[in-house]
C-alpha cells in the first residue's frame, strides 16, 4: 500500500506552473503538421514522479490545483487560436482528471490523426456531469481503463520471484472474473483474436471549445 507524501515548497511549485504554462502556450505548428498530433502534460515536479519506496505525492490541492487548471485552460485557448489559422478540421481537448489534475493533458490532432484519440477512452452508457464550473468548455464523460489479456499473466521466469508471479496471476484472474470488468475482443489483420479485460481506473472528462 502506498504512503502519501506531504508536498513542500509551494511557492517554488507555483513558479514552476507559471513557467510550464509560458513554455507550453506556443504550439509548434510545423511539428504538428509533420506528426499530425501533439500534447502537453503537467510537467511539474514532484507530480508525475515514479513512486519510491511505496510512497506517492498527494494530488494538487487549493491554490496549486487552481493554478494547474488555469494553466490547462490558457494552453488550450492559445493552441485553439493557432490551430484556427490552419483553416482545417482539428481535434483539441483537455483531458481532465478531477481526482488528480496533475494527470491532465492538452491534446491536439489533425489530418490523418484527426480520429486518432476517439478510442483512447471508453464511453460508458451512463453520463456523469462535470464536477465543477464548466470553465467555458463542453465536457464529455469517459472512463480511463487499464487493459489486460491472458498474456499479461506471463511466465514465472519473467518475474523477480515466483511469489511475484503468483501475485500478478491472482490480480489479473481476479480482474477477469469481476462482473464490473468490460470484456471486448479484437481481431488483427492475421486473423488472431485477442480478448481484452478492461478495468475502470479513473473518471476523465474531455473538454472542447463550444
Amino acid at each position: 500500500m502506498n504512503r502519501t507524501k506531504k508536498i513542500r515548497g509551494h511557492k517554488r511549485i507555483w513558479k514552476a506552473i507559471d513557467n510550464w504554462v509560458q513554455n507550453s502556450k506556443q504550439l509548434d505548428l510545423e511539428y504538428v503538421k509533420s506528426n499530425q498530433r501533439d500534447y502537453v502534460k503537467v510537467w511539474i515536479q514532484p507530480y508525475g514522479n515514479i513512486p519510491v519506496l511505496n510512497s506517492v505525492f498527494a494530488p494538487p490541492k487549493g491554490k496549486t490545483r487552481k493554478k494547474i487548471i488555469a494553466g490547462l485552460l490558457a494552453i488550450h485557448d492559445h493552441w485553439k487560436q493557432q490551430l484556427d489559422k490552419l483553416n482545417e478540421p482539428y481535434y483539441l481537448r483537455i483531458w481532465f482528471y478531477d481526482n488528480d489534475v496533475s494527470n491532465s493533458q492538452v491534446v491536439c490532432a489533425l489530418g490523418s490523426c484527426l480520429d486518432f484519440y476517439e478510442t483512447t477512452f471508453h464511453k460508458p452508457k451512463e453520463n456523469k456531469p462535470f464536477p465543477s464550473d464548466a470553465l467555458g468548455l463542453q465536457w464529455e464523460y469517459r472512463y480511463n481503463e487499464n487493459h489486460y489479456t491472458l498474456d499479461d499473466i506471463g511466465d514465472p521466469d519473467e518475474f523477480y520471484s515466483f511469489q511475484d508471479y503468483v501475485d500478478n496471476k491472482k490480480m489479473i484472474e481476479k480482474i477477469m472474473k469481476d462482473p464490473k470488468t468490460r470484456i471486448s475482443k479484437f481481431t488483427d489483420n492475421n486473423g488472431k483474436t485477442t480478448t481484452y479485460y478492461s478495468e475502470k481506473h479513473a473518471d476523465v472528462w474531455l473538454g472542447a471549445a463550444n
